[in-house]
């Protein structure tokens, strides 16, 4: 199927992974269009970038894509939404390649300048930059755990980075080209990189070495792609796609498929979908996986001379290590966006003001837009498992996704549907008249959620009194606003005591900084008023203010933090883990490299009293946060907000290991 993409040259494109039907194009225009694979009209277009569109990437969920631009600037836009969520700005020339981190709000980007940078999504902020290649960063991919970054470069060199350290864990060379796209296998510690040098090399990342090298007479290799059980690679050249085996190496099968310089594959339903652009037209094949040879004693290539013929290794079995990572599920992700609040959605800022009223999501087909992003929490956009493939191709021709819709114009295939299935909410209990006196028992949730409409296990009838008389049906009114008036006493005298609590705490912030050097008086800054109150709804308060301003942040306020941190972790109230999450990264981004490294040099020469006391609070620290460490790492596994935050908790952490 062939479509006019732009009004101009198409310069980039890519594929959603998830449903393998989201197709996302940039173009000369400096515009980004959203499409279904299988509609001839453009669902959305974002508009805001001022030079042509370099690369493009969307992430797991299928809820936000990134596009880089030749200038260097970066945008990330909420489909759902329809709106632009970040700007960021860093890099010096054209973005050659992104990638969204499979767990965590963090985009990896390459570019012309050699460099490589992390981004947190949600702060607006470069987490650390990788420098290491001498050309361009043709293309990232994150691990399947979330650990590791692979790039590809044209200098020739494939490296892999630990994004906990923050520094290169090995380089693979061997390659005598640019190396155009690198790729993890989906469960095996196994990498897989394409090259202008018309080879395919797969690299062991346990031993950190060459496992096999496939060279084709063929053209460049433009896209990879592991099958989703991982037994075999699906490599995309000129005009044909080619199956390979690794161990030993061999052809599997050659399908020759007349879609030119193919620039991204995906699979969805048993069926391969690849895409390809030329100046302003994008067109889209569709190759049945089922009629293709994946593995078996045939080869349709050649074998190493001096290597006997060994039987591949059957589907489901591993040779190597697998990766491990925390359970998620489709439906809870996306909870992560629609939870968040305005501001966290959005920087207060006026240069994200001017970006929002410059960016814009226009959408082209309302109906294809409602079907595909519904705003429903509950709802998961992936398709689900029986969803409808595209119509099978004639039998003895080359597979097309356009030749499939002419062999079934009278079918409507329609887009995919979202893979969860709604969840018909149970009847609600019938509960007693006021006016009885029969007990209810009620269960209070183990996490009492931020924003709610109602108090959480409370009702009306706990404020009336109750009914000696069983047949008494009426209530006096003054009897009843007594009762009421006894529980509105209660919560007075509460907020009563937070708020003198909270204007001790302000009282004494008043007089100094937050953690004045009032060595005599340790108790009289606001931090300690606070910890002494023993009320972690005051350590909320004051961590809200405190997580701000980053400059606040002393290493003597992270000991005192440290232990209401690890107690806020465990609440049962929403507000209060977010809260804790929050002031925990940041102390893990500004000071667990200090610590570390202080923790890490050797001692000194001569007495250093200021050192000596550096060196104890940084051991404070360190002991405190491999307590958190144990918590973050149980909590990692949580699906929805919480487990996202969490997870990227344990990855800041995974150094403390």
């Amino acid at each position: 199927e062939e479509i006019t993409a732009h009004s101009s040259n198409v310069s980039s494109l890519v594929l959603g992974k998830s449903s393998g039907r989201l197709l996302a194009t940039g173009g000369h225009d400096c515009r980004v269009n959203i499409w279904s694979v299988n509609k001839p009209n453009c669902i959305m277009s974002l508009t805001g970038h001022t030079t042509p569109i370099e690369s493009l990437q969307i992430n797991t969920n299928e809820e936000l894509i990134v596009a880089g631009s030749q200038s260097g600037s970066i945008r990330v836009w909420d489909l759902e939404a329809a709106k632009i969520l970040r700007t960021l700005l860093g890099h010096k020339a054209n973005i050659c390649s992104l990638d969204f981190h499979p767990f965590g709000s963090f985009v990896a980007s390459g570019s012309l300048d050699t460099n490589i940078k992390l981004w947190d999504v949600r702060r607006k902020g470069c987490v650390f930059r990788y420098k290491g290649h001498t050309e361009a960063v043709r293309c990232l991919r994150f691990s399947p755990d979330g650990k590791w970054l692979a790039s590809a470069a044209d200098d020739h060199t494939v490296k892999l980075w630990d994004l906990a350290a923050g520094k290169i864990m090995f380089e693979f060379t061997g390659h005598t080209g640019p190396v155009n796209i690198v790729e993890f296998h989906p469960n095996e510690y196994l990498l897989a990189s394409g090259s202008s040098d018309r080879t395919v090399r797969f690299w062991d990342l346990e031993k950190f070495q060459v496992v096999s090298c496939i060279e084709e007479e063929a053209t460049p290799v433009r896209c990879v792609l592991f099958n989703p059980d991982g037994c075999c690679l699906y490599s995309g050249f000129q005009d044909s796609l080619r199956v390979y085996g690794w161990e030993p190496e061999r052809c599997f099968d050659v399908v020759l498929v007349n879609w030119g310089k193919v620039a991204d594959l995906s699979i969805c339903n048993n069926q391969l979908i690849g895409v390809s652009f030329a100046q302003s037209t994008v067109s889209s094949f569709v190759v049945d996986l089922s009629r293709i040879t994946k593995s078996g004693s045939i080869p349709h290539g050649l074998i190493r001379d001096d290597e006997p013929l060994v039987p591949p290794t059957p589907t489901g079995s591993s040779l190597r290590r697998i990766y491990d990572r925390p359970s998620t599920s489709c439906s809870k992700p996306q909870s992560r966006v629609k939870h968040n609040s305005e501001s966290e959605r959005r920087s207060p800022s006026s240069e994200d003001d001017r970006d929002e009223k410059e960016s814009k999501a226009e959408i082209q087909n309302p109906e294809d837009y409602k079907e595909i992003f519904q705003p429903k929490n509950a709802i998961c956009r992936t398709p689900p498992r029986n969803n409808e493939p595209f119509p099978a191709p004639p039998e003895d021709e080359p597979v097309t996704a356009k030749e499939a819709v002419k062999s079934s114009q009278a079918a409507d295939v329609q887009t995919p549907l979202p893979k969860q299935e709604l969840v018909r909410t149970p009847d609600p209990v019938q509960r007693p008249p006021i006016a009885s006196s029969t007990p209810v028992t009620r269960t209070e949730p183990s996490v009492i959620p931020a924003a709610r409409n109602e108090p959480i296990g409370l009702k009306a009838s706990d404020f009336l009194p109750a009914v000696k008389n069983q047949s008494q049906t009426e209530l006096v009114d003054e009897e009843a606003m007594s009762q009421i008036r006894k529980g509105h006493e209660t919560m007075c005298v509460v907020l009563t005591s937070r708020h003198k609590n909270l204007d001790t705490v302000r009282a004494v912030w008043s007089t100094g900084d937050i953690k004045a050097r009032m060595w005599r008086h340790p108790r009289l800054n606001s931090v300690d008023s606070a910890v002494a109150i023993n009320d972690l709804s005051v350590v909320v308060d004051l961590l809200n203010i405190v997580n701000q301003k980053a400059s606040l942040w002393k290493l003597d306020l992270c000991t005192i933090v440290l232990p209401q941190i690890e107690k806020l972790l465990q609440s049962k109230y929403e507000s209060y883990v977010q809260t804790g999450c929050t002031s925990l990264k940041l102390i893990l981004q500004r000071f667990l490299p200090l610590i570390t490294d202080i923790l890490a040099a050797p001692p000194s020469v001569g007495v250093d009293i200021t050192r000596e006391e550096r060196l104890h609070k940084c051991k404070l620290c360190y002991k405190q946060l491999k307590n958190i460490s144990n918590i973050v790492k149980n909590k990692s596994g949580l699906s929805g907000r919480h487990g996202s935050a969490f997870r990227e908790l344990h990855l800041l952490m995974a150094v403390l290991e």
